[in-house]
């Protein structure tokens, strides 16, 4: 579907409530507990993979490797 197919819709069903009710149900999304989109970079707002968490971090690896040493952590080898 192409975007003027969406507001098609919405515009159809604005006229409907019990009809729009019913869609926005069935096509929310879901509230998830736990995952990749749960963890989220507490710096950057970045999802995904390569989230620390360890030590309550809470940030992507990227902003991490640019704070490390301001936090205390230290390179070896």
């Amino acid at each position: 579907m192409t975007t003027s197919d969406w507001t098609k819709v919405f515009k159809q069903l604005k006229a409907k409530p019990v009809k729009m009710k019913k869609y926005i149900k069935h096509n929310a999304p879901r509230d998830r507990p736990t995952g990749q989109t749960h963890k989220k970079c507490s710096r950057c707002g970045k999802f995904g993979k390569g989230h620390i968490s360890k030590y309550k971090v809470g940030l992507c690896r990227q902003c991490f490797r640019e704070l490390a040493t301001k936090i205390g952590f230290k390179k070896y080898s």
